[in-house]
């Protein structure tokens, strides 16, 4: 018989095994773009702001030169200090949960910024150019000459940062859809899965085998679980996300199906945390049920040299981890789509930017699903 056992104590974590590093190729180059933009604007921009403050280079030179110095100092310490000001409330508050505080935010700390900029410019070069003392340009007309540079880039922090809100609004919906759409094609799938005529033929054999053997109490049990996989099937695929605990109450009526056309050829170990541990942690619908029909399918499991399947939960860590002994078996192309993996690891890119982590390792396959929070 099959070794089925729930456990305190959970399995070593393979997610230290998998590391996804390599940041996608199209958004870096992104990145570049814009700071070429930046920089070109700067370029340009910053001569022609010098020409307000001084004669023409010709007339000129050594004045135009320093008022060119003022403005790239000013420029580039405030575009420094305002995109790292961007970055730290982009990490710390986002436009989608608080629009209002964010907006307050990025006008009191891109003011504040700038200011401490402006100060720190005129400083510098009242000190080092002019020879005055430390603090005059505060003493000396100092709110006439911050004033346009400071309402310059309050206007122009405020249309970055509105620029930026609308980008992730449409990022936003163009992921919502796109998760919709990843979500039905999964849910259809699954679905089509779950209803194959080989699974639905060889579950009917099974219980054809139980009644032959006069085992009607078995037979019973197995029809109740049959009839909970299609329940729990129909239930969640309007579902985004399911706790953890149907999941894998789930998949121990899927596990009995399996093991009873199986027998001694399919060992599965649960090692699973006490339920308390389980409350708040949510996957996909069917996530678990995919990683375990995968390694029925493609895998051999004889009487003599079973397929080992272990299941672990480690709450602390948030991770499911799925493992199965790693012994291939050649498909027909009718009998795999190629498309489980990919399009589990599609639908949690939408949910969290925690990876999903699958591969050999030694002798066995391991899949390592993140669990979510809501």
């Amino acid at each position: 018989m099959s070794t089925l056992v729930s456990s305190a104590t959970p399995m070593p974590t393979a997610a230290s095994e998998f590391c996804e590093k390599n940041a996608p190729a199209e958004a870096h180059s992104q990145q570049k773009q814009a700071l070429r933009r930046q920089i070109i604007g700067l370029v340009f921009v910053c001569p022609l702001i010098a020409l307000f403050y001084s004669p023409p280079p010709w007339q000129d030179p050594k004045g135009y030169a320093i008022s060119l110095a003022y403005s790239y100092c000013y420029f580039i310490g405030l575009w420094l200090a305002n995109g790292y000001t961007a970055s730290l409330l982009n990490f710390r508050v986002g436009w989608d949960k608080h629009p209002l505080r964010r907006l307050l935010l990025t006008v009191g700390i891109s003011m504040l910024a700038s200011l401490l900029v402006i100060v720190g410019v005129s400083e510098g070069f009242a000190v080092l150019l002019w020879h005055r003392p430390l603090g005059s340009t505060l003493r000396h007309n100092f709110v006439a000459q911050a004033a346009f540079p400071l309402l310059f880039t309050v206007v122009i922090s405020l249309f970055l940062h509105s620029r930026s809100f609308l980008m992730a609004w449409r990022e936003a919906t163009v992921r919502a859809e796109r998760l919709e759409k990843e979500t039905a094609v999964a849910r259809l799938d699954s679905l089509r899965r779950q209803v194959d005529p080989h699974f639905l033929f060889n579950s009917l054999n099974a219980l054809t085998s139980l009644v032959e053997e006069h085992d009607p109490a078995r037979a019973v049990r197995f029809i109740r679980q049959l009839s909970q996989v299609y329940r729990y099937v129909l239930d969640s695929q309007s579902q985004e996300l399911v706790p953890l605990a149907d999941e894998l109450q789930f998949a121990e009526s899927y596990i009995f199906l399996q093991k009873t056309r199986l027998d001694e050829a399919l060992h599965v170990e649960l090692n699973l945390p006490p339920p308390a541990a389980l409350a708040g942690l949510y996957l996909p619908p069917l996530a678990l049920q995919l990683l375990l029909e995968n390694a029925l399918k493609h895998n051999t499991a004889y009487q003599a040299d079973p397929l080992r399947l272990r299941v672990a939960v480690d709450a602390a860590a948030r991770t499911l981890t799925v493992r199965n002994t790693l012994r291939p078996r050649r498909l027909a192309p009718e009998e795999t789509s190629g498309r489980g993996l990919d399009n589990l690891r599609a639908r949690y890119g939408f949910l969290t930017s925690l990876p999903l982590a699958a591969g050999p390792v030694g002798a066995e396959f391991v899949v390592v699903l993140p669990l979510l929070e809501l």
